[in-house]
């Protein structure tokens, strides 16, 4: 906080389990209350308002983000290392997210002095007009256990590459990543102040959502987490909000799908992070006439998964790792067990061991539509199977639920993936691939899915507020035009 290491005025503080095995990583995380979130918001105002960072020129901003970059990428396997030790994400994703951080930072550098801003003439109303685009000021984030790095890239990047200060709060699962980088944002050059770190549960989350000195808060998490979160920010001063709540994903599977690449994806692709991915394709939509097949070959690509949990994930060849906790497997087994109740059960629907939160991946085939498992975010390695005769069924099933994250159509026919991709009622579409964001373009959701955009120019500008100023072109002007000494003697005799 202010670009120093602080205890927490609460007293609170975390212990990190490994997931592994339960043994203790660290049991001393600083927990921020209420008066350290104050302490928090007064550093990210005092360096907006008037430290250096107030005069820094896009220039300036960009050179900080490029040297934090560098310096994320020196240390790329400390930090990696950090977040697999909080929940047990294989090494190789924790190094490949915290490359997402590394590129969005390089990404947003190079627009921090290319925030420009609009011009329209006078057109018969006797007014030039200018738009400018300015920081909201003292901004939050708060992120879900996930992917952490990409969280940091998404809500940070655009906000400190368009002039705002920070304030991010990591999930009480994984805040060892994040901590990690504190010391290079000093080292990078922002001043004190310009970045705050937290850490905390959905308490310490709810201070920022509700903090009157915060104008704008981005959160990625649950739908119900969410609904808090934008109430928060209405009862107190009406702050900004981007929501991005997870989804439940159809992949729509052709008959003229390549369908090996589609196993692949629907497969590996699908338990990438133990399914523990908001844009997770968790549905998959089967034509009927390669339904038999496609399962089957489905079903042994899981079992081969499956073979491999347990597994140590600081292994560069580790492909599958736990659940983050205690909690999130009990969440997730619950879910299998009411599964096991309304589907077909084709594969896993285990705890897989006594050590550790290791779930195996499973297949539910033909659930009812509106059974739990179809319609709810599950976030852990379970798909479910259904199969379609049409592509108009196939898009109703798709659109049938009320998120709208993302999709993934598998066909040959650019033209069916085209028109299908028009029709689905999601934030992005992947076709013949799993979904991936990237810096270049947004990422966000329809319906329940969230509200708002990160990534791309669209995240840049939900940092920024437009001003429009008019300038009267009719307003007469003053002859400044020094008198002559004629003039003068003439004006002083009249």
């Amino acid at each position: 906080m202010a670009g120093h290491w602080v205890d927490s005025r609460s007293g609170e503080s975390l212990t990190i389990r490994n997931p592994i095995d339960d043994s203790i990583v660290v049991s001393n995380v600083q927990v921020a209350g209420q008066e350290d979130v104050d302490d928090a918001v007064a550093a990210a105002t005092a360096a907006f308002k008037t430290g250096p960072w107030s005069t820094f020129s896009g220039t300036q901003r960009a050179a900080c983000m490029f040297k934090f970059a560098d310096l994320v990428e020196q240390n790329i396997g400390n930090i990696a290392t950090l977040e697999t030790l909080a929940m047990g994400q294989p090494i190789s994703i924790s190094r490949f997210i915290t490359t997402f951080l590394i590129n969005s930072f390089r990404y947003y550098a190079g627009l921090a002095d290319k925030i420009g801003g609009e011009m329209y003439p006078e057109d018969g109303d006797g007014l030039y007009k200018l738009v400018r685009y300015e920081p909201l000021g003292v901004c939050a984030g708060l992120a879900a256990w996930n992917t952490t790095m990409m969280f940091l890239a998404h809500k940070l990047a655009p906000a400190l590459a368009s002039g705002n200060t920070f304030i991010f709060k990591t999930s009480e699962k994984s805040p060892l990543g994040v901590l990690a980088v504190a010391p290079l944002l000093v080292e990078a050059g922002f001043p004190p102040g310009v970045v705050n770190l937290v850490s905390g549960a959905g308490n310490t989350g709810h201070l920022l959502s509700s903090h009157m000195g915060v104008a704008k808060v981005s959160f990625t998490g649950s739908g119900g987490a969410g609904r808090k979160v934008q109430k928060a920010a209405a009862e107190s001063n009406l702050k900004r909000v981007t929501l991005e709540l997870g989804g439940k994903s159809p992949a729509l599977v052709f008959k003229d799908a390549d369908i090996e690449n589609a196993l692949g994806h629907c497969s590996s692709g699908f338990l990438l992070n133990s399914g523990q991915v908001c844009a997770a394709a968790s549905r998959a939509i089967v034509h009927e006439d390669i339904a038999p097949q496609f399962i089957t070959a489905l079903k042994a690509q899981f079992e081969a998964a499956s073979a491999t949990l347990g597994a140590d994930p600081m292994e560069p060849t580790t492909i599958l790792g736990p659940l983050p906790d205690q909690a999130q497997l009990d969440s997730v087994m619950s879910f299998i067990e009411q599964g096991k109740k309304d589907a077909e059960l084709i594969v896993g629907g285990n705890r897989k061991g006594e050590t550790g939160w290791f779930v195996e991946p499973t297949i539910f085939f033909n659930p009812p539509t509106e059974s739990q498992i179809w319609r709810e975010e599950i976030f852990g390695p379970v798909l479910c199977v259904r199969t379609f005769s049409t592509e108009e069924e196939a898009i109703e099933l798709a659109n049938d639920t009320v998120f709208g994250l993302s999709a993934a159509i598998y066909t040959s026919s650019l033209t069916r993936a085209l028109r299908v991709s028009a029709r689905l009622e999601t934030g992005t579409v992947a076709i013949n691939t799993t979904f991936v964001p990237n810096p270049q373009a947004p990422f966000g959701g329809t319906k329940q899915s969230g509200i708002g955009r990160e990534s791309g120019k669209q995240g840049l500008m939900a940092y920024v507020e437009s001003k429009t100023v008019q300038v009267n072109m009719n307003t007469p002007e003053r002859d400044d035009t020094p008198l002559s000494d004629e003039q003068a003697k003439e004006e002083e005799e009249a």
